[in-house]
């Protein structure tokens, strides 16, 4: 790690931003994520930089000339999306990161022009996704959904201990934090009777990350483990909405298709790989039994991110009468068998071609504890173990009007607190 990057990450360093001083921010200076944002009446959106309760307008900043950074990068910062910064790769990613926050710091003047409060800018998708892909990361969760549907078996498929289980999602329904999700429709199969198509009645969220892939590869390379970390720009949180009883039917033989395209939410700011750099450690942990990883999936780097997280949930009457959301899940990132970098070098075994803006998602993260499953069809058991809310109501599953939020954080001895943000979504009614 370079001297210039490490001091970004110093803990004792200070904004002349306040807010981002305060030890309960997401947003402190050594986090800097990015963000795309329209302000009100703006027809173009604009790349941002969140820092405290603010949101620092960086297309001001380099053509005010506030920000110094060189001509191939100022372009890229002053796009609409942030593809263009992404495939610049990682020196140029730490260059602005490094301009960013000697721009923001203490000892800097201070420059409040460049700033927008939060709560004035609409926040939008922070890239263009070319594509999609969700993995199933966590045997915890896999465990879990294994004793549901194959009691009499092994929970877990032979392949599964051998290499990260992913599906090819649908790009063009990743959403932004605060769209509503409408229930969808399906094809059905009731146990007494043939298929219906009808309204889904088993809506589920799902507690996942995504990885947002910075440099991608040429059509017949391999990313290699010792490579893959420096590839993912940053993570985001991620929802990833399921359709259970069109799932149910569906899966088999291909897997998911109508029960996951319907809808998938991502927080809006993407924390960098390099802000999380004090919470990386090696890994993952295999238990003495487990088969050897195959060499072309070994970790060779600090791959394992102790990203903790936070499910909440609000039904419409709790929101109505001011009732606070009800925890319903907590885990960390940290407890996926499979990490990023062993997703992103599988996925390109086979030569397959990674662009920047692509989406990997970690799959539902759960833990060993019932409070650490992290969607309601392992919290409630299928159903059978409701949920008791605030409001004197129950959930097996998400009714309409519910609000779910995600919440995602690090924190160690000797670091700053950085947060994640939030990833928010209302269930409507079916159309």
């Amino acid at each position: 790690m370079s001297t210039a990057l490490e001091a970004t990450l110093d803990p004792s360093l200070r904004s002349w931003v306040d807010a981002a001083n305060h030890d309960d921010c997401d947003f402190p200076i050594q986090n800097l994520p990015w963000g795309v944002f329209r302000t009100d009446g703006s027809a173009e959106a604009t790349i941002g930089v969140a820092i405290g309760d603010a949101v620092l307008d960086v297309r001001a900043a380099v053509e005010t000339q506030a920000l110094h950074v060189d001509g191939d990068l100022a372009c890229a910062l002053c796009a609409t999306t942030l593809n263009p910064l992404m495939a610049k790769g990682p020196d140029q990613w730490r260059a602005a990161r490094i301009a960013i926050s000697a721009l923001l710091a203490e000892s800097a003047p201070a420059r409040h022009e460049l700033l927008h409060a939060m709560n004035d800018v609409a926040m939008c998708l922070p890239m263009d996704i070319g594509d999609y892909t969700d993995f199933y990361a966590a045997r915890h969760h896999a465990t879990n959904v294994g004793r549901m549907f194959r009691p009499d078996g092994d929970p877990l498929m032979p392949n599964y201990l051998h290499l990260p289980v992913g599906y090819h999602g649908r790009a063009s329904s990743v959403v932004v934090s605060g769209t509503g999700i409408v229930r969808p429709h399906g094809q059905l199969k009731p146990d007494d009777g043939p298929p219906v198509f009808d309204v889904c009645r088993l809506l589920d969220y799902e507690l996942e990350f995504g990885a947002v892939i910075g440099t991608g590869n040429a059509l017949g390379d391999r990313v290699p483990m010792a490579d893959a970390m420096s590839r993912i720009f940053g993570l985001v949180i991620l929802n990833d909405w399921s359709a259970r009883d069109v799932q149910k039917w569906e899966y088999q033989p291909l897997g998911p298709f109508n029960a996951k395209n319907f809808a998938s939410s991502i927080s809006p700011w993407v924390v960098t790989i390099d802000a999380l750099t004090p919470f990386r450690t090696a890994g993952p942990a295999r238990d003495a039994d487990d088969p050897a990883v195959l060499e072309y999936l070994h970790p060779v780097t600090d791959d394992v991110l102790d990203v903790r997280c936070a499910v909440h949930l609000a039904s419409a009457q709790m929101r109505a009468e001011g009732t606070p959301a009800m925890e319903v899940s907590r885990g960390t990132l940290a407890d996926l068998t499979w990490t990023f970098s062993q997703m992103l070098a599988h996925h390109t075994s086979t030569g397959c071609p990674m662009r920047p803006g692509d989406l990997i998602g970690s799959g539902t993260v759960s833990g060993l504890t019932p409070e650490s499953r992290g969607c309601l069809l392992e919290r409630t058991w299928r159903g059978t173990e409701p949920l008791d809310l605030p409001d004197g109501t129950q959930r097996r599953f998400l009714l309409d009007g519910d609000e779910l939020t995600i919440t995602a954080w690090c924190e160690g001895d000797g670091h700053r607190r950085i947060g994640l943000g939030q990833c928010v979504g209302v269930i409507e009614p079916a159309r």
